[in-house]
Parts: C-alpha cells; sequence; structure tokens
C-alpha cells in the first residue's frame, strides 16, 4: 500500500474506530469483547481494501461489514444453543432500579439480528431508513417493518416488566 493510502487509513482509523466498537456493542448484543473482535475483522478487510474503497465510503464499507458479521455470529449462537439446550438458559433476573439505557440495551439483546441491526443503525447511529436499507442490502420496506416490530416489542417488553 502506498504511503498516502497508510496515513489515510491511520486518519480513518483515529476518527471512526470508536463509533464502529459502538455499533458492534449494540448490535452484537454480546459482550465487548466480542464487539471488539468484530470491530477488529471490519477494520481487516477495510485495510485490505483501502486503496478501492478509500474514495468512495469506507465508513459504509466498515459499518456493513460489523453489521453483517454481527449478525451471522448471532445466527451460529442460535445454532448452537438450539443444538446444546432442549429450551434457552436460563439468564439473571434483573433489577427494578435499572437506569433507561441498561433497559433499552437488554431489551435490543432480545431482539433478533437483523431487528436489533435495524432499530441501532435508524435510531442508535442515526442513520435515515433508505441508508440503513442500503447498508443492511434489503429493501426500504423491511427496514420500516423491522424497525415498527422491534419498537413494539420493546416497548411491550417495558410495559409489562418482563427484563429476562
Amino acid at each position: 500500500m502506498k504511503e498516502e493510502d497508510e496515513a489515510a487509513f491511520d486518519e480513518f482509523l483515529a476518527a471512526r474506530s470508536t463509533s464502529l466498537l459502538r455499533t458492534a456493542i449494540l448490535v452484537c448484543g454480546a459482550t465487548q469483547h466480542d464487539a471488539e473482535d468484530l470491530v477488529q475483522h471490519a477494520l481487516e478487510k477495510v485495510y485490505r481494501h483501502w486503496p478501492r474503497i478509500r474514495h468512495d465510503n469506507p465508513d459504509a464499507y466498515a459499518r456493513r461489514t460489523v453489521v453483517n458479521a454481527a449478525i451471522s455470529a448471532a445466527r451460529r449462537r442460535k445454532v448452537i444453543q438450539e443444538i446444546m439446550f432442549s429450551r434457552p438458559p436460563e439468564t439473571e433476573a434483573s433489577t427494578p432500579d435499572l437506569d433507561l439505557r441498561d433497559t433499552l440495551i437488554a431489551e435490543l439483546r432480545r431482539l433478533p439480528a437483523r431487528m436489533r441491526a435495524v432499530l441501532v443503525l435508524r435510531y442508535w447511529e442515526d442513520m435515515s431508513e433508505h441508508a440503513t436499507a442500503q447498508l443492511l442490502g434489503c429493501s426500504l420496506g423491511t427496514v420500516k417493518s423491522q424497525a415498527a416490530r422491534g419498537l413494539a416489542r420493546i416497548r411491550q417488553n417495558i410495559k409489562e416488566g418482563v427484563l429476562v
């Protein structure tokens, strides 16, 4: 890679790595360690393709890589869980004094991976419906329906006080 490409990648890394980590934590619904692995994987891909994507939109490329990896990881975890457990494992009961942020993150983790990705990109990352659809490679209608269903599910669970 050329020296100017290396410098541009270093600037991109300094400017966007924290944002990518935040997105990964919210989208993958797992530990920070898992999110860091997703970001590392995404940044490796960005670096490999940097001369080609540098002038396009490397942020979108990196974010899409993180989201796709998170969805794939969630699918793998679900398959492993279905194989290993006849029912989902028991989780710790939550305390009633959770603040709103913890409650929302807990509810996001309960959603299917694609629905969680839509909500995080739309409302946490403040992306438009069109940009979210483009990033996820789905239709605008899918983004709208997944967002509406996800928000309805979260509202219903909070209203019922269900925090598993």
